[in-house]
């Protein structure tokens, strides 16, 4: 980052966790190889020694434990994305945090983007990290990002199709799918970095 030859700006994204909760449910065996990768990640960085004393959230279907047994197979996919996502808001948390008390360099080359500010705003979103990118908003871009968001419909079936849709109802989809333990669980797993990030 403070290399003057790259001017190199970072832009953070985030989505409500419960959406990605919903999102990565319903392409379950298209992340789950990748899910069990996150989970790797943080037996790699967990430090060697005494186990820590910190409370654990993962984000499991009702009944899959037993008494300490392994998940069943028919619930193994959602064993996988919970801890995932568990995961994923831990480090989330760590990068705000750490974005919270950076110094005057860091903050200048750092920004954040929530996928719903883009979503109800496209064209200020998309003026704001070009202007903090320090280029230029060409009006065929603008015309783009409104068109990828404002399609005609929204297909939840397919949450990694690539299409204009109404992306919109996107950003409140999860509250149809997940039930309210679901909702519960995320909540309480990934508290800390939706409160920082005014979910």
């Amino acid at each position: 980052l403070r290399e003057p030859g790259l001017n190199l700006r970072v832009v953070q994204l985030f989505r409500d966790p419960r959406a990605v909760h919903n999102s990565r449910l319903k392409a379950r065996q298209a992340l789950l190889r990748e899910s069990v990768q996150v989970l790797r990640s943080r037996h790699r960085a967990e430090p060697r020694g005494p186990a820590r004393h910190q409370q654990q959230h993962l984000l499991l279907p009702p009944g899959l434990l037993g008494g300490g047994r392994a998940p069943q197979p028919q619930h193994r996919a959602e064993f996988f994305l919970g801890g995932a996502l568990e995961v994923i808001c831990q480090a989330w948390l760590r990068d705000l945090l750490l974005a919270r008390r950076a110094p005057g360099w860091l903050r200048r080359r750092y920004t954040q983007l929530r996928y719903e500010d883009l979503v109800r705003e496209p064209r200020a979103e998309l003026r704001r990290l070009l202007r903090f990118a320090g280029l230029t908003v060409p009006p065929a871009l603008e015309d783009f990002v409104l068109n990828m968001t404002r399609g005609a419909a929204y297909s939840s079936d397919r949450p990694f199709l690539i299409s204009s849709r109404d992306a919109r109802e996107a950003v409140h989809a999860w509250r149809e799918r997940l039930s309210r333990q679901q909702v519960r669980q995320v909540e309480a797993a990934c508290g800390e970095a939706m409160s920082i990030l005014a979910y």
